[in-house]
């Protein structure tokens, strides 16, 4: 992936001389909280916090669905809030159309939280002056988001079609097993038949296959997590565990402050803030599916089963790892697509770094971890899934591969995105 090529094609998606500025001089920590603190409110932090409580109150089980309702919600605020019609207030105009282009997208998504959501449109549209502005913007934003609905309407991404039964092929060197404790079926097996946003097919970006199992780098990768990931592990430090910790839980969750910190802290326009978030979760939806692809593709045993039961190393059938191994093989790492993605993402349009910022964990509670650039979480969500017993290093390392180009392929191809009918 060309940096530069991808930056400058970042750019001229989101398409203002603001953003430009943005993206090469880094607001202050305290430059950021001023810009927080305007006399008008920040709408798109609203919403923003808007659609985090209503997924995290009543969001499906299933994570891709979850990314796919935000970046619904959020691409129509982006076309909505694109152009602004000649005579009327910018701000008031866009203001009304954000909020209500992600109220309606969220209120056809999650219609157990419509109550919640009607609340929340009222507060914002009772704060815009009434007139043209406000009702052009309302219209904008409802019209874009009913377009964006019915476009993405079985696109495959609904819980059902997600984790799709899948037929567990004969135990083999190798070959991925349902794992223990639950020994429970295969999921998300179905997003890789899923249709994307922008990929042109699941495969587009699939990697080249793993390691052999007779290779040296295989035998490395085996014996380190077999070392560093056991539940019982003698060379796994306190703070390894921390991190393994820290980072087990859902990354949708884990990643929706550091992309609230990005927002708050860019001085784009409303649209141009839209469109970060709009960008950031179509990338995860579509390195989600590429994931799948991959995942399906070579059916790589995870490691509890290669140290059970292979020959790779002697095997040691009561090995256990630290946390329990989700229900779909081992490569690429999910985590690390995702963190690869949003990686590429943030450093694209915000920059490489930022003013230190505190992320807290729900499976870490009451540990802190302070971040300063985007490339420091993904580093740590590789070493996590080792520590944790449940990757190889090679499925960390591939899968943070696999998301930057499927996140470099998101940006280069924004523009398609925001083109409104």
């Amino acid at each position: 992936m060309n940096p530069t090529r991808t930056r400058r094609s970042a750019l001229k998606a989101l398409g203002s001389a603001a953003l430009l500025a943005a993206s090469v001089t880094l607001p202050s920590a305290t430059a950021a909280v001023a810009y927080e603190r305007k006399s008008r409110p920040s709408v798109v932090l609203d919403w923003y916090d808007t659609t985090a409580a209503t997924i995290s109150a009543a969001g499906a089980a299933t994570q891709i669905t979850n990314s796919r309702t935000w970046a619904i919600s959020w691409l129509a605020a982006a076309r909505a809030t694109r152009e602004v019609p000649p005579g009327v207030d910018r701000s008031d105009f866009q203001d009304a159309a954000l909020a209500s282009a992600v109220h309606d997208s969220l209120v056809a998504l999650v219609r157990s939280r419509t109550q919640e959501l009607d609340a929340a449109l009222r507060t914002t549209l009772d704060r815009v002056p009434d007139g043209p502005a406000k009702t052009k913007g309302a219209a904008a934003g409802a019209r874009q988001a009913r377009l964006l609905l019915a476009s993405r309407a079985g696109d495959g991404l609904d819980p059902a079609s997600v984790d799709a039964p899948f037929t567990v092929p004969p135990a083999a060197p190798g070959v991925w097993q349902p794992t223990p404790p639950a020994y429970a079926p295969a999921a998300q097996y179905g997003n890789r038949i899923a249709r994307p946003f922008l990929l042109d097919n699941a495969e587009q970006y699939r990697l080249p296959a793993p390691p052999a199992l007779d290779s040296a780098r295989y035998r490395a990768d085996l014996a380190e997590v077999r070392a560093y990931g056991a539940v019982n592990s003698t060379v796994r430090t306190q703070r390894q565990t921390e991190i393994a910790t820290f980072w087990y839980g859902s990354s949708l969750t884990l990643y929706t402050e550091p992309l609230r910190v990005a927002l708050a802290r860019a001085p784009h326009s409303t649209a141009g803030q839209a469109r970060l978030v709009a960008l950031f979760h179509v990338a995860l939806v579509d390195t989600q599916i590429a994931t799948s692809d991959s995942k399906y593709a070579y059916l790589r045993w995870r490691p509890v089963t290669a140290i059970r039961t292979g020959d790779a190393i002697d095997p040691d059938p009561e090995w256990t790892p630290l946390h329990i191994t989700p229900a779909h093989p081992d490569y690429p790492s999910g985590h690390n697509t995702y963190a690869g993605a949003a990686e590429t993402i943030l450093t694209a349009l915000i920059g490489p770094r930022t003013a230190p910022f505190e992320l807290t964990s729900p499976t870490a509670p009451g540990v802190t971890r302070t971040y300063t650039a985007w490339r420091q979480l993904s580093h740590d969500n590789v070493n996590a899934r080792v520590y944790s017993g449940i990757h190889t290093r090679s499925a960390d390392e591939t899968g943070l591969v696999l998301g930057r180009r499927v996140a470099a392929h998101t940006l280069r191809n924004a523009a398609r995105l925001f083109d409104t009918p």
